[in-house]
């Protein structure tokens, strides 16, 4: 039986901009590097989490987008993860390497596989989840959608978190939504490609 789904909040993360359900929330200078603007909305934030200074660039993208996201409080530790990118965890599989060349650096090897990111959201949130990580050419909401709906259909879950959080050469693109079987829009391909597309330069 197909249950009938909702997008009750929605989070953009690129181009220096954060936008929250389709409302700009925070806005950084754009000659800023990465790890600059990561480390400002943590602070315009006031998040406390000591162990976000360890984790690599993509890590902290997704905790970023989960906190704003939630607001920091992921109430049903049941909720699925179900992420997904185009480059994996390239860009710190690309640090990593060039640490080869004299001491490999054991703090880099921890983050050179995608899910750690979906492990450092669990262990922020305690949650005891099903979670996947897809690796696919660009934004496919179809994607997400049949594997999200066939969750619920199989009855394992009543919410779910998903994100797109790409990052490769100091670009970045984030998107993050929760669904549920209540809330705003319909969860749908239609109305995740608006979700995503209406702040994409």
């Amino acid at each position: 039986m197909n249950r009938e789904l909702f997008v009750h909040n929605s989070i953009v993360i690129r181009n220096s901009k954060v936008y929250k359900n389709g409302q700009l929330i925070f806005e950084a200078e754009t000659d800023l590097s990465i790890s600059k603007f990561l480390k400002k909305i943590y602070k315009q934030q006031e998040l406390k989490y000591p162990k976000f200074f360890k984790m690599d660039n993509l890590s902290k993208l997704g905790y970023l987008g989960v906190e704003l996201l939630t607001h920091g409080d992921i109430q049903d530790k049941e909720t699925a993860l179900v992420f997904a990118n185009s480059s994996s965890s390239l860009e710190t599989d690309t640090a990593y390497a060039e640490t080869m060349n004299e001491f490999p650096s054991p703090s880099l090897f921890v983050y050179t596989l995608p899910n750690i990111m979906l492990g450092e959201i669990s262990i922020r949130h305690q949650l005891r989840s099903e979670n996947v990580f897809f690796i696919s050419e660009d934004f496919d909401p179809g994607l997400f959608v049949d594997y999200s709906k066939a969750l619920f259909q199989q009855k394992k879950v009543v919410n779910v978190l998903c994100g797109w959080v790409d990052l490769h050469n100091n670009e970045y693109d984030v998107f993050l939504w929760q669904i549920a079987l209540s809330g705003g829009k319909k969860f749908n391909e239609e109305e995740l490609k608006k979700l995503y597309l209406p702040t994409h330069e």
